[in-house]
């Protein structure tokens, strides 16, 4: 009898260890990740670009045997960048499926109503593709970001148009929800610095295309320069009529990285020369830097070479930190010791790309870089 209690006793063990392990997102065979992003409509493009470049990464991976014999398993919902959904399907994927963390979302919207979720559960938010300020300041352990903030790249390029081209009078164009207000603040400051302040300001709502007003507003401050911050339809369709506006046809034309560069790219055909995009990774088509080189392969491998981009270059970055942050954990592989391996991470070496973490720094990445569209391709812009 007290061996046969013993034997149920230690099954009991078992089962109660195998489900612990499950309601984390891990198993002996498995790790499983999810991502709530936009997969169709407006921002269906960086939703897609996401998931392709997490995607190519992962495969590639588990080819190599994935992470200490576990396979990566990556579940991406459509929550077609309104934040209802995203909350919905981030509830769905931390509370029902369990995953281990989430991967490469999409919005500032869709995050502010993420990130709640993700803390109430104790999940880590991993790699957004977003620069707003909330999600560093002040300081989440259950965010870690991999790309610099919008704050840097309106400094980026404010420094340019400003401080280089000496240029005074800028406007600034946004969707008018989180996403643009962080944008708005970002270039508010930057020019405060300069003893300046914004012109003129338009705005239009999200998931639309009802620019007209914005570009009104906009053109009645004359500027000099135009700071957009929305998704490409929209911004293409301001800048498509904008240059039969007077006062703003021979105006300078600025995106930061959230607007999808390639797909404003083939929105503006020839209307996109001269037009400026602020980049938070290097460019994708660099094959002399190891990690993009990589890309290239695993793009290649699952068929996507078509997706390789800016976009999709970010998303693989994500997926090749995932793993290389769980390489650094010690012991059992949890969310907590997950988190932990973050905060002492310091340098990471992705392959010519250097990130880096710390004790209450959750951002890996600082650098920012300015692209101009010349003559149908994406050129870096000398500065």
């Amino acid at each position: 009898m007290r061996m046969l209690c013993s034997l149920i006793s230690f099954s009991v063990l078992l089962i109660s260890a195998s489900h612990l392990l499950a309601v984390d997102g891990v198993t002996d065979q498995e790790i499983h990740l999810g991502q709530s992003c936009a997969t169709k409509g407006p921002a269906e493009a960086l939703g897609l670009g996401m998931e392709a470049g997490l995607q190519a990464y992962f495969e590639q991976l588990n080819n190599r045997g994935g992470i200490d014999g576990r396979k990566v398993k990556l579940t991406t919902i459509n929550d077609g960048y309104e934040p209802k959904k995203c909350q919905l399907v981030t509830k769905m994927l931390t509370e029902k499926q369990k995953v281990f963390l989430m991967i490469g979302g999409v919005g500032t919207p869709t995050a502010k109503v993420a990130v709640p979720i993700c803390e109430k559960n104790q999940v880590p938010f991993l790699a957004p593709f977003t620069g707003a300020e909330f999600l560093r300041n002040p300081f989440k352990r259950y965010v870690v970001n991999l790309r610099g903030s919008y704050f840097q790249e309106m400094e980026t390029l404010a420094e340019y148009l400003v401080d280089q081209k000496k240029l005074d009078r800028i406007a600034c164009f946004y969707q008018d929800d989180a996403y643009g207000q962080a944008g708005l603040a970002g270039i508010e400051q930057a020019l405060k610095r300069r003893g300046l302040s914004l012109v003129s300001t338009g705005t239009y709502e999200r998931n639309t295309v009802a620019v007209a007003t914005g570009i009104r507003t906009v053109a009645a401050g004359k500027p000099d320069a135009v700071i957009m911050v929305g998704a490409n339809v929209p911004c293409a369709m301001f800048i498509k009529a904008a240059r039969k506006e007077p006062e703003l046809k021979d105006t300078v034309m600025c995106n930061i990285s959230f607007v999808g560069t390639a797909a404003l790219l083939k929105n503006l055909g020839a209307e996109s020369e001269g037009c400026i995009v602020s980049q938070v990774v290097p460019s994708p088509w660099d094959e002399t830097i190891p990690v993009v080189a990589e890309f290239h392969k695993a793009m290649q491998a699952i068929g996507k070479q078509d997706q390789i981009g800016f976009v999709s270059l970010e998303g693989y970055l994500a997926g090749k930190l995932f793993h290389e942050i769980t390489k650094r954990v010690d012991g059992e592989l949890t969310r907590e010791a997950f988190l932990d391996a973050v905060g002492s991470a310091g340098d990471i070496d992705l392959g010519g790309m250097t990130l880096h973490y710390g004790q209450d720094d959750h951002q890996g990445m600082d650098e920012i870089y300015l692209t101009i569209f010349r003559g149908g391709k994406v050129v870096p812009l000398e500065n």
